[in-house]
């Protein structure tokens, strides 16, 4: 055949040579089969990324392709297959969790690159191939099925696959019969606790966050589930807002929250809402209300004298008085009794740190005070109280008085002044009320709500909340003891204190060390014993270190404050940075979670309440 490839043209040139026809079939034969991923790469969404200067210790980048962005989402948690030996890798898998992205980023291109940002801000359309980017904090090395403690890297280019939800809720330690929420970034991952697990509630927790964060709905959702569980919830509250959680929400978009998890709005069940008395109250019927008195004798003087912010000279004073104020109660037979033996052995017995003295009142010291201020000011001593009238009992009390040097009558006007704006409240030692019946607060299933609202003044709430977490202690040791002497479990109790803050003050911890020792104790005491503390507040920056370090459990809300956010940076533990930046912008119902059950935090959607909430209605 004549070759006519370079045949000559009129003007000289030679003809471009045809291209010869193509056989697709040899082509695919000469070449080899199509290309398929090696087997360890099957179903692998990313690989691992190389390491850059900016790289920190315990965590890697890992690049997806563009179809598999949405696959691995904040939060969820990958397994890495470090590459097999024979492919230069060290055969290692480690586990760990998203903690950046998913980003989106051009190929090739840095994002901000002058031909992306020209053609955008001319209205023209350029978009580049992508691929996706996540930044993966190591967990830790699975070996045997076990998770250990990362002791290498996995080497780059290694195939990374996403955990499946059931088995991520396995690995995070998310089950529990109290549903909390459900973990941002999931299809159906739900955030549980266990109520029964002794590492976890009794532990204690703080439900931090600014107003309208979402904290009285995660209190109020958490009682509702504690009362399914069959634990005891006293609720703390000086507001009046928890007064009526035994009615349904009829909130309207809580009532859309709860139908799209199939639910419907239903108040707790057993719910009583205690007053002081004299006090009005924000529940109304059919709710249970039980008006109660505050008994002196119950209170720790050193618990009262820090609420009373008393200076050094009143402190000498007062407790000089509380002393002389014994004596003569044993000098007139009110207590100790001289016919009654047991109540000798009570008053041997008494631990003014955690409790006051037996039957004594408000007014008997009040009556002591008023004769250490009459001797000192010339003037005569006139007995309050029936108990100490009569010439005998006057001139006894008048000799324990004498016995006692002290001099400064400012000093004295001045604490007499203390004490009787606390008289003045007319809720100690009533004799026509009863004080709390602990006892009943502890019955499993129990809610009592304690409501403060009416009180205007801190320092009474203050000296209630002593007085009950000192109660609850007591009864809560002796029904510990019961229980293991009967071979039984005890009965959980949690008490949730709203606005803790106000309770226990950073400002005022110093001058407050026997009232939170007290508190500690009880904290420490109440984790080997089942009763848990839950501090809530919306000013978490004035909660003294002292108290956050009592705390092991967390559900942080909406926080703006960057100093608040720094400091709480350097009390928790295990929230990676990806969720403390996110933390100022979190919606109302968002939460990041961090409980005892939990291997690492969650970014969690507390579910809705479905009892009512006053004041957010």
């Amino acid at each position: 055949m004549k070759d006519t490839t370079h045949q000559p043209l009129p003007n000289g040139t030679e003809a471009v040579r045809a291209a010869p026809a193509l056989d697709m079939d040899e082509e695919i034969r000469r070449i080899g089969p199509e290309w398929k991923e090696p087997p360890e790469f099957e179903g692998s969404v990313g690989r691992t990324m190389y390491d850059a200067p900016s790289s920190k210790d315990g965590t890697l980048t890992v690049l997806a392709p563009p179809d598999n962005i949405n696959q691995i989402p904040s939060q969820c948690l990958v397994r890495i297959k470090s590459r097999p030996r024979d492919a230069g890798g060290d055969g290692r898998q480690y586990l760990g969790a998203v903690t950046g992205g998913p980003f989106a980023e051009p190929d090739g291109l840095r994002a901000d690159a002058p031909i992306i940002v020209t053609t955008t801000v001319q209205g023209a359309m350029f978009t580049p191939r992508y691929h996706g980017r996540v930044q993966v904090e190591l967990l830790g090395e699975e070996v045997d099925d076990i998770l250990t403690p990362p002791r290498f890297r996995p080497r780059p280019n290694s195939p990374v696959f996403v955990v499946s939800e059931e088995e991520t809720s396995r690995i995070m330690g998310l089950g529990g019969d109290l549903n909390l929420g459900s973990a941002i970034g999931f299809q159906n991952l739900r955030v549980n606790a266990p109520s029964k697990k002794k590492s976890v509630l009794p532990r204690h927790l703080g439900v931090l966050g600014t107003t309208g964060g979402g904290k009285s709905t995660t209190v109020s959702g958490l009682v509702y589930q504690l009362q399914k569980a069959g634990i005891a919830t006293v609720i703390i509250d000086t507001e009046g807002e928890y007064t009526e959680v035994g009615r349904p929400t009829e909130d309207n978009n809580m009532v859309k929250l709860l139908a799209r998890q199939g639910q419907k709005p239903d108040g707790i069940s057993d719910v009583t809402v205690h007053h002081l008395i004299g006090r009005s109250t924000t529940a109304s019927k059919p709710t249970v209300i039980t008006p109660f008195k505050l008994d002196f004798s119950s209170l720790s003087p050193y618990a009262v004298a820090e609420i009373l912010d008393l200076t050094e000279a009143q402190l000498d004073r007062f407790f000089k008085a509380f002393d002389v104020t014994k004596q003569v109660m044993r000098d007139l037979d009110i207590f100790p009794r001289k016919t009654a033996s047991e109540e000798e052995r009570m008053a041997l017995e008494v631990n003014e740190f955690e409790g006051g003295y037996p039957r004594m009142t408000l007014s008997y010291l009040l009556d002591i005070v008023s004769c250490f201020l009459s001797t000192l000011a010339g003037t005569d001593y006139e007995p309050y109280n029936d108990e100490f009238k009569g010439k005998d009992k006057v001139a006894r009390v008048k000799t324990r008085v004498a016995a006692i040097k002290t001099s400064s009558e400012p000093s004295w006007r001045a604490l007499i002044g203390k004490l009787a704006r606390l008289q003045r409240t007319n809720v100690f030692d009533r004799r026509n009320a009863k004080a709390i019946d602990f006892q009943q607060l502890i019955r499993p299933s129990t809610v009592s709500v304690i409501d403060l609202s009416d009180t205007d003044s801190t320092l009474v709430n203050n000296l209630v909340i002593a007085n009950i977490l000192q109660g609850l202690q007591m009864a809560q040791d002796s029904a510990y003891e019961s229980a293991e002497k009967e071979g039984r479990a005890p009965t959980p109790v949690m008490v949730v204190i709203e606005e803790a803050h106000e309770f226990l003050s950073r400002d005022r911890i110093a001058k407050m060390e026997n009232l939170f020792q007290q508190v500690a104790r009880i904290a420490r005491r109440g984790r080997k014993r089942w009763l848990g503390l839950v501090f809530v507040t919306q000013l978490p920056q004035h909660l003294p270190d002292e108290v956050l370090a009592l705390i092991n459990n967390f559900v942080l809300h909406k926080i703006t404050d960057v100093n608040v956010i720094s400091r709480l940076r350097r009390t928790i533990g295990g929230i990676d940075e990806g969720l403390w930046d996110r933390l100022p912008s979190l919606a109302q119902g968002q939460a990041i979670v961090s409980m005892g059950n939990m291997t690492r935090p969650m970014l969690t959607a507390i579910d809705p309440t479905p009892c009512r909430l006053r004041m957010t209605e």
